[in-house]
């Protein structure tokens, strides 16, 4: 085999092997479960919670989906939406201390949401929606740990905890930043606002719902940021990968001259 050839193969199995690398690592990106929207007000109250479940098997599909739901920072009145081909199954325990509401105390809280029956494929993902009556104003963050069952028996656990200041872990576990009422309150529509305070009930369910809608759709925004990102770096591997087979070509035949 000649230079040229032998040259021209090492270019290209290096891009390859690049390609590759840079588009495992956005189908990793992109398999973990999530919860949307990506942060609520402090002692929000009656809204809505999203997991989000995509299947990574390419021979499998979702049948189970678990979620656990913080019983130290409990979230008060949770209800869950019908999905349809799913059954849920909705676990309650009593808290060791209780929590005081406008409504009176409250003894019990959701610690576990198990969806059964239906079907996630490869390719696919599934919203699981749960409303909640009033989430924790003592914590900054919310940790859902989940279980993803496969048909093929595999049990993917997104339980793991990211450490402040290190690289995001392996198998996360879906994560919901609770932040600062007044910060809430100075945005510019006001919407994240009315979620820990209202005077209305009418307009506090339509600001409500307004902060969902501006909360996921900066998720997408920042989801297809991501995905642009890793496109542009797969194409500039591609084009170093044709530079360098092009040069190999011009010292090939400079070599035979």
């Amino acid at each position: 085999m000649s230079p040229m050839s032998t040259t021209l193969r090492r270019t290209g199995t290096l891009a390859a092997l690049t390609t590759a690398g840079v588009l495992a690592a956005a189908g990793a990106a992109f398999a973990h479960v999530t919860v949307h929207p990506e942060s609520y007000a402090k002692g929000a109250t009656d809204g809505v919670l999203s997991f989000r479940v995509p299947n990574e098997e390419d021979t499998a599909s979702t049948t189970k989906v678990q979620v656990f739901l913080p019983t130290d920072h409990p979230v008060l009145g949770v209800l869950v939406t019908p999905q349809a081909g799913w059954t849920a199954k909705v676990t309650t325990i009593k808290l060791k201390k209780p929590v005081k509401t406008d409504d009176g105390t409250i003894s019990d809280a959701v610690s576990e949401i198990t969806w059964t029956g239906g079907r996630i494929r490869h390719g696919e993902f599934q919203d699981f929606d749960v409303a909640f009556g009033q989430l924790p104003d003592d914590t900054d963050q919310l940790t859902f740990k989940t279980l993803q069952t496969y048909s093929d028996g595999k049990v993917a656990r997104w339980i793991e905890e990211a450490k402040k200041g290190g690289d995001e872990p392996e198998s996360p576990a879906p994560v919901l930043a609770l932040t600062a009422k007044g910060a809430a309150e100075e945005s510019s529509d006001g919407a994240a606002g009315s979620d820990a305070a209202s005077s209305s009930s009418s307009s506090s369910s339509s600001s409500s719902a307004s902060s969902e809608g501006e909360e996921s759709t900066a998720s997408d925004k920042s989801s297809d940021s991501t995905a642009r990102a890793l496109g542009t770096a797969g194409l500039v591997v591609g084009v170093l990968g044709l530079i360098a087979a092009g040069f190999a070509v011009v010292r090939g035949r400079g070599a035979r001259s």
